[in-house]
């Protein structure tokens, strides 16, 4: 999915102002002109758009989890991932969110994705584990969808 889309939705969804999308990325250590934010949140017909970096998306969902969970100084800093992927989208949203396989199974047949238990976990794993699944842009956008019902109503 592309990250404008993603960033789009969780704007949405936890109804952030403008202003936040730049303080969110600056948790995670990114510092990011609010113009650039406003480039990345239009449509792309729109003129002004610009697609959204993947070190741009990395930080801004690490930063997500501090703003949601608050930051973990025992743990240290996970390296940043340079590249995102639907898989790392999910993983993110899971934690930030503190979702329990239960929650995630809820919000999934919510949005008329369901998904067993083993779809699920196949998720979750490491790219290198031959039961990983690749996480489709279709299930990610009907995740989207349920976590956003979920939270917004």
């Amino acid at each position: 999915m592309i990250n404008n889309d993603v960033l789009r939705n969780v704007r949405y969804m936890l109804d952030l102002p403008d202003g936040r999308l730049v303080a969110i990325a600056a948790l995670a250590g990114l510092t990011v002109a609010q113009a650039d934010f406003d480039a990345f949140l239009k449509k792309d017909d729109e003129p002004g758009y610009r697609d959204c970096p993947d070190k741009v998306m990395a930080h801004f969902l690490d930063g997500l989890v501090v703003h949601l969970r608050g930051r973990d100084d025992s743990r240290p800093p996970l390296p940043v991932a340079k590249r995102v992927t639907n898989n790392l989208v999910l993983k993110k949203l899971r934690v930030a969110f503190e979702l329990r396989d239960d929650d995630l199974h809820a919000i999934l047949a919510a949005a008329g994705f369901p998904l067993s238990k083993s779809e699920l976990s196949a998720l979750f794993r490491k790219p290198e584990h031959p039961n990983y699944r690749p996480c489709g842009d279709q299930l990610l956008r009907h995740f989207l969808r349920g976590l956003t019902q979920r939270l917004r109503h």
